[in-house]
Protein backbone atom coordinates (compact mmCIF):
# COMPACT_ATOMS: atom_id res chain seq x y z
CA UNK A 1 0.00 0.00 0.00
CA UNK A 2 1.37 3.37 -1.05
CA UNK A 3 -0.20 6.80 -0.67
CA UNK A 4 0.67 9.69 -2.99
CA UNK A 5 0.25 13.24 -1.66
CA UNK A 6 0.58 16.30 -3.94
CA UNK A 7 2.89 19.15 -2.92
CA UNK A 8 3.03 22.60 -4.52
CA UNK A 9 6.56 23.93 -4.10
CA UNK A 10 6.39 27.31 -2.37
CA UNK A 11 8.97 30.08 -2.69
CA UNK A 12 9.88 29.98 1.02
CA UNK A 13 10.84 26.30 0.66
CA UNK A 14 13.67 27.09 -1.75
CA UNK A 15 17.23 28.31 -1.35
CA UNK A 16 19.22 30.91 -3.34
CA UNK A 17 19.63 28.38 -6.15
CA UNK A 18 15.85 28.19 -6.55
CA UNK A 19 15.70 24.55 -5.48
CA UNK A 20 13.93 23.04 -2.50
CA UNK A 21 16.09 23.43 0.60
CA UNK A 22 17.12 19.96 1.82
CA UNK A 23 15.58 20.22 5.31
CA UNK A 24 12.12 20.78 3.81
CA UNK A 25 12.04 17.21 2.56
CA UNK A 26 11.65 16.05 6.17
CA UNK A 27 8.56 18.26 6.42
CA UNK A 28 7.25 16.76 3.19
CA UNK A 29 7.92 13.29 4.60
CA UNK A 30 5.73 14.24 7.57
CA UNK A 31 2.97 15.44 5.24
CA UNK A 32 3.13 12.11 3.41
CA UNK A 33 3.26 10.09 6.64
CA UNK A 34 0.21 11.91 8.02
CA UNK A 35 -1.70 11.25 4.78
CA UNK A 36 -0.68 7.59 4.90
CA UNK A 37 -1.91 7.21 8.49
CA UNK A 38 -5.17 8.95 7.62
CA UNK A 39 -5.62 6.65 4.61
CA UNK A 40 -5.45 3.75 7.07
CA UNK A 41 -8.29 5.39 9.00
CA UNK A 42 -6.34 6.84 11.92
CA UNK A 43 -5.55 10.35 13.19
CA UNK A 44 -2.21 11.07 14.80
CA UNK A 45 -3.75 13.68 17.12
CA UNK A 46 -5.98 10.97 18.62
CA UNK A 47 -2.82 9.14 19.68
CA UNK A 48 -1.57 12.36 21.27
CA UNK A 49 -4.82 12.73 23.26
CA UNK A 50 -3.77 9.55 25.07
CA UNK A 51 -0.40 11.07 26.00
CA UNK A 52 1.50 9.16 23.30
CA UNK A 53 3.84 10.68 20.68
CA UNK A 54 5.87 9.11 17.88
CA UNK A 55 9.34 10.66 17.53
CA UNK A 56 11.70 10.00 14.65
CA UNK A 57 14.67 7.97 15.87
CA UNK A 58 16.47 7.75 12.53
CA UNK A 59 16.22 9.47 9.14
CA UNK A 60 17.93 8.90 5.79
CA UNK A 61 17.63 10.99 2.65
CA UNK A 62 19.18 10.46 -0.78
CA UNK A 63 19.06 13.36 -3.25
CA UNK A 64 18.76 12.36 -6.91
CA UNK A 65 17.92 15.65 -8.65
CA UNK A 66 16.48 19.04 -7.62
CA UNK A 67 12.89 20.16 -7.47
CA UNK A 68 12.39 23.87 -8.13
CA UNK A 69 10.06 26.63 -7.04
CA UNK A 70 6.68 26.54 -8.77
CA UNK A 71 6.92 22.88 -9.75
CA UNK A 72 4.48 20.24 -8.66
CA UNK A 73 5.86 17.43 -6.56
CA UNK A 74 4.40 14.34 -4.94
CA UNK A 75 5.25 12.44 -1.77
CA UNK A 76 4.85 8.69 -2.13
CA UNK A 77 4.69 7.04 1.30
CA UNK A 78 4.55 3.43 2.51
CA UNK A 79 5.45 1.27 5.51
CA UNK A 80 8.83 -0.18 4.69
CA UNK A 81 9.17 -2.30 7.82
CA UNK A 82 7.34 -2.80 11.08
CA UNK A 83 7.96 -5.12 14.03
CA UNK A 84 5.34 -4.12 16.60
CA UNK A 85 7.62 -1.53 18.18
CA UNK A 86 9.53 0.24 15.38
CA UNK A 87 7.95 1.50 12.21
CA UNK A 88 10.02 2.51 9.20
CA UNK A 89 8.27 4.59 6.56
CA UNK A 90 9.65 4.81 3.04
CA UNK A 91 9.31 7.90 0.87
CA UNK A 92 9.85 9.00 -2.68
CA UNK A 93 9.58 12.64 -3.61
CA UNK A 94 8.45 12.52 -7.21
CA UNK A 95 8.86 15.37 -9.68
CA UNK A 96 6.21 16.58 -12.12
CA UNK A 97 7.09 13.67 -14.45
CA UNK A 98 6.80 11.18 -11.54
CA UNK A 99 10.55 10.52 -11.51
CA UNK A 100 12.17 9.97 -8.11
CA UNK A 101 13.93 13.21 -7.12
CA UNK A 102 14.49 12.26 -3.46
CA UNK A 103 14.32 8.91 -1.68
CA UNK A 104 14.24 8.49 2.07
CA UNK A 105 13.04 6.75 5.16
CA UNK A 106 12.27 7.62 8.75
CA UNK A 107 12.12 5.23 11.68
CA UNK A 108 9.69 5.82 14.56
CA UNK A 109 8.69 4.43 17.92
CA UNK A 110 5.85 5.47 20.17
CA UNK A 111 6.61 6.82 23.63
CA UNK A 112 4.81 8.19 26.66
CA UNK A 113 4.83 11.96 26.22
CA UNK A 114 5.67 12.62 29.89
CA UNK A 115 8.68 10.33 30.32
CA UNK A 116 9.57 9.26 26.76
CA UNK A 117 9.47 5.59 27.73
CA UNK A 118 9.04 3.40 24.64
CA UNK A 119 5.77 1.54 24.21
CA UNK A 120 4.64 -1.31 22.01
CA UNK A 121 2.37 -0.10 19.20
CA UNK A 122 1.14 -3.69 18.96
CA UNK A 123 -0.09 -3.63 22.56
CA UNK A 124 -1.13 0.01 22.94
CA UNK A 125 -2.90 0.41 19.57
CA UNK A 126 -3.80 -3.05 18.25
CA UNK A 127 -5.89 -1.58 15.41
CA UNK A 128 -2.86 0.36 14.10
CA UNK A 129 -0.74 -2.77 14.46
CA UNK A 130 -3.19 -4.78 12.36
CA UNK A 131 -3.41 -2.04 9.72
CA UNK A 132 0.40 -1.84 9.43
CA UNK A 133 0.62 -5.63 9.11
CA UNK A 134 -1.94 -5.53 6.28
CA UNK A 135 -0.14 -2.64 4.57
CA UNK A 136 3.10 -4.64 4.63
CA UNK A 137 1.39 -7.78 3.36
CA UNK A 138 -0.18 -5.89 0.45
CA UNK A 139 3.30 -4.76 -0.66
CA UNK A 140 4.64 -8.30 -0.63
CA UNK A 141 2.04 -9.44 -3.15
Amino acid sequence: MKVITPIKVRYQETDQMGVVYHANYLIWFEIGRTAFIEELGFKYHEMEKEGIVSPIIDANIQFKHPIRYGEDAYVETWVQSYNGIRTTYGYHILDKDHRVAVAGETQHVIVNKDNFRPLSLKKKFPNWHEAYQKALESQDK
